[in-house]
């Protein structure tokens, strides 16, 4: 009688059976659906048919109990959170079943009830009284899918969170040394009291100072007190389209010698080429020709087909100028000739009785010193080709010339054999001698080249083997500054950056010389030829990248870019 009490449905249970050791299984059922729930809804489908609880059939009491609570446990995982089961029945029917088990389910269910620990406890108050009886579904595959779901979206997100940060600027850092959130004026204030090694660490600390670091003011004192970094002495900066910071990494090569030689140009006849810069392009003169290349990107080679050719003179150049869109070349047949660069125009005249060896223009005036001991003055106007401004006896072969940027005065360099100074600064207006610089050379001591720094400071080179700087407002007698060549070889050409830098090219064996005009002794030498093939270097130019150098037989040239 008792196993057909127990084998009734939920629906027909009341609410006041069950007391005493029925508390006890209710607490081993609500465990169990605890336990039930962690399995996230794992349990089979058709399992437990709603809240039906079948009493002992003929099996042990444990056995019952267990099976029971189970089947409850799978039905209600497959209902998911807040749902009865098909039955319609509550949880305390389902329970008034389970507790008319045997006292072997309630020792077991003691047992049961002292391995559960805290968050199980406290899990037990989330699973309160269900009252309401609503229709059920197994849920307990739809809640693991969407805990999976949220799970990779939020591994997307966070993906999608990395990405945007990498794409975005390196912003200033929010958290750090308080150094950090000072104003950038500030900061730029302290930065430029630091050394070039102390930026270059400095930008290691992250992708913001990295940035902050490259700005040009920072570098533009480093790049003053550095060897050929673009700026004069006067600080003009003659290269404002290239970093100030990529100025200062290649400077240290010049500063430490290091480069890669390479060779531009070959002709077979031995030249005396002369050599000018402009923009990108190279102007070279080749016996009586004067040809125009276009530099290939890296500065280092040329286009070997030349965009111009500019013919006119019966014998060699000896030297030419670019001014106005104008090539205005000496040549050794006593002739000037006027060459539009862009355009087939040119003129030539009858300027001197002998080889004409050098050539100035500014300002649309053309100053030009010969062998036959003259120099003149020539206006550049179309109308006026050819007509002789002035004629000045200069006593001596005249071997280089140079207009002030005043455009007031010009400087002849002679051969300081009918004249105990070879240097004489003449005025252009009147063409009067205005001074003489120096009165210490040796009979010989010919300039054989000589430019125009600024209005009131120039440089000179030649056979005395000294590189002499002249500073009109402290002495005409004395140079303030002169540079021996350590071998005693002829200088035949000098350049110069505006500041520190300053090159010349002996006679011998075609050596190059690079001088920091803050020192006296030579900082490196580049010797370009070997014995059989000595010849001097009769021209050379230089960028803040590259230096070229005209020898005899070829053109070189220094690259200290990419050494």
């Amino acid at each position: 009688m008792g196993s057909q009490g127990r084998s009734g449905t939920l629906g027909n249970s009341r609410p006041g059976e069950g007391e005493g050791e029925g508390g006890e299984t209710r607490e081993l059922q609500e465990a169990r659906v605890v336990r039930g729930k962690r399995r996230k809804g794992k349990g089979k489908a058709g399992a437990g048919q709603g809240g039906r609880g079948r009493g002992a059939e003929g099996k042990p009491g444990l056995q019952q109990a267990q099976e029971a609570a189970g089947s409850w446990v799978e039905a209600e995982a497959e209902a998911g959170p807040g749902r009865d089961s098909e039955g319609g029945g509550s949880v305390e029917e389902g329970a008034g079943s389970i507790e008319k088990g045997d006292e072997g389910s309630t020792g077991a269910g003691k047992e049961a009830q002292g391995r559960l620990d805290g968050k199980e406890e406290e899990r037990r108050g989330r699973t309160g009284r269900r009252e309401d009886s609503r229709p059920g579904k197994a849920q307990g595959q739809d809640c693991q899918a969407w805990g999976g779901i949220a799970g990779t979206g939020a591994a997307m997100a966070a993906a999608a969170e990395e990405e945007a940060a990498a794409r975005e600027p390196a912003a200033r850092p929010a958290a750090g040394p308080a150094l950090w959130r000072l104003p950038e004026e500030l900061l730029l204030l302290i930065c430029s009291y630091l050394d070039m090694r102390a930026l270059g660490r400095l930008a290691q600390v992250c992708r913001w100072l990295r940035r902050f670091t490259s700005c040009d003011l920072l570098w533009r004192r480093i790049a003053r007190a550095s060897l050929n970094s673009g700026f004069t002495r006067l600080g003009t900066d003659l290269m404002s389209n290239v970093p100030v910071k990529e100025r200062v990494k290649v400077s240290q090569n010049w500063r430490l010698g290091r480069c890669r030689e390479g060779i531009l140009l070959k002709w077979r006849c031995s030249q005396m080429p002369w050599m000018q810069l402009e923009d990108d392009s190279l102007y070279i003169s080749q016996a009586n020709f004067i040809l125009a290349y276009k530099f290939r990107p890296d500065g280092a080679s040329l286009n070997r087909r030349p965009l111009g050719v500019f013919a006119g003179h019966d014998e060699d150049v000896c030297h030419f100028v670019l001014a106005n869109s104008h090539i205005i070349s000496a040549g050794g047949d006593g002739k000037i000739g006027v060459h539009k660069i862009h355009s087939t125009f040119t003129v030539k005249y009858s300027a001197h009785e002998q080889e004409v060896n050098c050539v100035d223009c500014k300002g649309g005036i053309i100053v030009s010193g010969s062998r036959d001991r003259t120099a003149k003055v020539w206006p550049l106007a179309s109308g006026r080709l050819g007509q002789c401004l002035h004629t000045i006896q200069t006593e001596d072969r005249v071997w280089s010339i140079a207009i002030s940027p005043l455009l007031s005065s010009f400087v002849t360099g002679t051969a300081c054999c009918g004249h105990f100074s070879p240097l004489r600064i003449w005025d252009l207006n009147s063409g009067q001698l205005m001074t003489h610089l120096g009165s210490d050379f040796p009979p010989g001591a010919g300039v054989l080249d000589v430019m125009y720094e600024s209005p009131s400071t120039l440089l000179s080179c030649g056979y005395d083997t000294y590189v002499r700087y002249w500073d009109l407002r402290t002495s005409v007698r004395k140079c303030v500054m002169e540079w021996e060549e350590p071998h005693d070889s002829t200088l035949y050409c000098l350049q110069t950056d505006g500041n520190h830098l300053l090159a010349t090219g002996s006679s011998y064996y075609g050596v190059v010389r690079l001088w920091d005009r803050r020192q006296r002794a030579c900082l490196h030498a580049f010797p370009l030829t070997s014995t059989p093939l000595s010849s001097p270097v009769y021209s050379l130019r230089f960028t803040t990248k590259h230096l070229y150098a005209a020898l005899s037989y070829n053109l070189h040239v220094l690259d200290f870019q990419n050494p």
